[in-house]
């Protein structure tokens, strides 16, 4: 029997959701992802003691302050992980531009673009990246001026259709919705058990989606992060889904019959009316969904902790 994970990749690009290099060669997904945190995991991992060491030693040959030439090793950990992955999938790999520069438009399009420098530098090409920003409406207009210089981005902390619609109409090339993130808060704050069926951020996906087909965007819907393989065979047919290696795992173990359940070719009859997404309109719909922003701030917190952690341990090491 085939597997539900083969029967996925059949109908959806598989998208690894980790910096672990052994599972990516396992699981052989289109594209892969890299962040701070899935730096520091890998980081701490024995085969990948060289990447990090190359890394410290070209930091310490290195003039200015301090903190700039732990930030600049930070970045060049961060490539250089990503040229590794870029060698192992024969799609894009995603890299992230820090968390904390969620608001700063100028910055972001600086920081993404030393990143496809520093890609360059390796010999990877801008068509192997997709530059990660936070959905904030800065972020949103960073990655539109970057998309307009031949620049990819992914549109990452994304809880709300009015993200979605502003994302897609700055021509961003995939938006990353978290289903699971979104299934967390509302069983904390709602207290409630829910099904695949019922689940809010699988409704969530479903929703954007149907509004992008409805409406002819372009934008790649990629579903992430995923507590359950249920909600993964709920979005089965998305565009694209970015799945953990567990859950990769559980899947390719399972040889039961997976169901399309996203058709692009019927989609859009259920999509909602197009959002007006202008800076006063995106923020007032954003903070109408408390959920949204409570997410969206606390996305952008753990990411620049994360970053700081990653930072932490670069300057420790170069002290060493």
């Amino acid at each position: 029997m085939t597997s539900k994970l083969d029967q996925l990749k059949a109908m959806t690009t598989i998208v690894a959701d980790t910096g672990d290099m052994d599972a990516i060669r396992l699981f052989h997904p289109t594209d892969c992802t890299t962040n701070p945190t899935l730096v520091l995991k890998a980081a701490a991992l024995p085969a990948y003691e060289g990447v990090i060491a190359g890394a410290i030693q070209w930091g310490k040959k290195q003039t200015g302050s301090h903190e700039a030439i732990v930030s600049a090793v930070a970045d060049r950990l961060a490539v250089a992980f990503g040229t590794e992955l870029s060698r192992l999938v024969p799609g894009r790999v995603s890299t992230e531009v820090d968390a904390d520069l969620s608001f700063d438009t100028a910055r972001s399009v600086a920081k993404a673009k030393s990143i496809i420098s520093a890609y360059a530098e390796n010999g990877v090409g801008r068509e192997k990246i997709l530059i990660k920003l936070a959905s904030t409406w800065e972020g949103i207009r960073a990655a539109e001026i970057l998309q307009k210089e031949g620049i990819d981005c992914n549109l990452t902390l994304l809880f709300s259709l009015v993200q979605a619609a502003a994302c897609a109409e700055a021509g961003a090339f995939l938006i990353s919705p978290f289903v699971g993130r979104i299934l967390d808060w509302y069983v904390k704050n709602e207290g409630k058990s829910y099904t695949a069926e019922t689940d809010p951020g699988v409704l969530s996906v479903r929703q954007i989606y149907a509004y992008y087909k409805r409406h002819g965007h372009k934008t790649v819907v990629m579903g992430a992060s995923f507590r359950n393989i249920g909600e993964i065979e709920a979005l089965a047919g998305c565009d694209r889904l970015t799945i953990a290696p567990t859950l990769l795992d559980q899947l390719a173990k399972d040889d039961g019959v997976l169901p399309r359940q996203l058709d692009p070719a019927t989609a859009g009859k259920s999509g909602a009316d197009r959002l007006k997404v202008d800076e006063a309109s995106f923020r007032f719909l954003l903070n109408e969904d408390a959920m949204a922003t409570e997410k969206l701030a606390e996305g952008i917190r753990a990411f620049a902790k994360d970053l700081g952690v990653l930072k932490d341990m670069v300057a420790k090491k170069l002290e060493a």
